[in-house]
């Protein structure tokens, strides 16, 4: 059999592994150690060993349990509530602006957190039903929630930049800014939109009643800001000392994680359930990322011996004739079909270790397709059948909200999200400027 059928074999293997519902770490390990064995013997055991030393070896993997703690401290301990409080009051009295002042608490959670899992859990917990409450339309603020908690896994610290870091073998810190302007642009896309809809649909996000408007004092107003400034000293505290070259990007997550939790015993918040609950979901999230990279270290060290990078380099460039940029476009493509069933970590493990290499060969920045990969993803977290928004989105939106008004919810914003996408293969600049100007300091 020849090693191209082999590969085609394996990765069919793999994608029936995952179907039946198996962990996603489980069925890729199980594939990659069982075709090493039979492709090369008992010699093969040393590769998994291999790539548990190479990731236990890679220093910045201590970013991700401490960006994973600093999320659910701040989501443990409420602060995010306080936040969307300030939003509430100086975004409410327009049309749509607790709509847009959801957006905000979205982006400065995930300048916190870097996971949209804590961003879609705080927006259906704390703002989704005051949002209802007001008479804002259920569908559009339900496809804002699961769009703004998307921005995640975009604006730094982004959990899933740092694991296409470490896969794609490619330094975080300018992924990490890489990613700020895309995801900025997104946020005001969402934003944009919100605001011309409900122009045109005033019924749509009604603004505050003028009599609770009146209730709310100029001095009461500015009292809010201060729930807003304890998360800026956080945010200014890990990425803005990182940008400055005081502290490394390993050290910027250990300072953010330590401040956050400086914030929750100043506000009082700190309690033994508090802090179980954080540490118990942080060692699980975290774990469960090792164990991913794992499996994908394995899974890419046998596609690298079977030569499958290099056949794919054969099959676009010279048997199909295709262009640079439309090899690309095809990629993006296969991501997108990709995540309607699959997650983020299955498609990064999947891919990543045979369209990196070819990305590379073509020409073109690593750091900025990882900008798009992660664009991508943002649409796969919304996109049926198996969007993971879709499916917690339902788990803790009230009765009201039927999946039907879920899946319709999110289709304005898949779309600004695929401009999006489209704007940045277009203009690259977007995602690299940013890197560049610092780097070249």
């Amino acid at each position: 059999m020849s090693y191209e059928a082999i590969a085609l074999l394996m990765f069919s293997m793999m994608m029936l592994m995952l179907m039946t519902g198996q962990r996603v770490f489980g069925a890729i390990g199980f594939v990659a150690a069982v075709f090493a064995l039979l492709l090369w013997g008992d010699g093969a055991v040393e590769m998994p060993f291999a790539s548990t030393i190479t990731l236990l070896n890679w220093y910045p993997l201590l970013t991700l349990p401490m960006f994973v703690y600093m999320g659910y401290m701040l989501s443990e301990s409420g602060i995010a509530g306080d936040l969307y409080r300030m939003f509430h009051v100086w975004t409410g009295n327009m049309r749509g602006g607790l709509a847009v002042g959801t957006v905000f608490l979205m982006v400065a959670i995930a300048a916190m957190n870097g996971l949209s899992v804590a961003g879609l859990a705080i927006g259906a917990s704390v703002a989704l039903p005051e949002l209802l409450r007001r008479g804002y339309d259920k569908i559009m603020v339900t496809g804002v929630i699961q769009a703004g908690s998307s921005l995640g896994i975009m604006i730094p610290p982004s959990v899933v930049l740092v694991l296409y870091g470490m896969i794609a073998r490619q330094p975080v810190g300018q992924l990490w800014l890489a990613g700020v302007l895309p995801g900025l642009m997104l946020a005001g896309l969402f934003i944009a939109y919100i605001l011309i809809r409900c122009k045109l649909q005033p019924h749509l996000g009604p603004p505050l009643p003028q009599q609770e408007r009146d209730q709310i004092s100029r001095r009461e107003k500015f009292r809010l800001l201060g729930a807003g400034i304890l998360p800026l000293v956080i945010i200014f505290s890990m990425t803005g000392l990182f940008l400055m070259g005081v502290t490394s990007m390993v050290e910027c997550s250990a300072v953010g994680a330590a401040m956050a939790t400086l914030v929750a015993w100043y506000k009082g918040r700190i309690t033994r359930k508090v802090l179980e609950d954080t540490l118990r979901k942080s060692l699980a999230v975290s774990c469960m990322f090792m164990w991913i990279i794992l499996a994908a270290l394995a899974f890419g060290a046998v596609f690298d011996g079977l030569g499958a990078v290099r056949a794919i380099e054969t099959l676009f460039l010279e048997k199909w004739g295709l262009e640079p940029w439309q090899v690309l476009v095809l990629m993006q493509l296969t991501y997108l079909l990709m995540g309607t069933f699959l997650d983020d970590t299955a498609m990064l493990i999947i891919v990543a270790p045979l369209y990196v290499p070819l990305i590379i060969h073509l020409g073109f920045n690593p750091i900025w397709y990882g900008v798009l990969y992660t664009i991508t993803c943002q649409v796969a977290y919304m996109t049926p059948p198996f969007g993971y928004n879709l499916f917690l989105m339902r788990a803790m939106a009230p009765k009201e909200i039927t999946l039907l008004d879920i899946y319709r919810s999110i289709i304005p914003f898949v779309l600004l999200m695929v401009i999006g996408l489209a704007l940045v293969i277009v203009f690259p600049q977007i995602a690299l400027w940013l890197p560049e100007l610092y780097y070249a300091k």
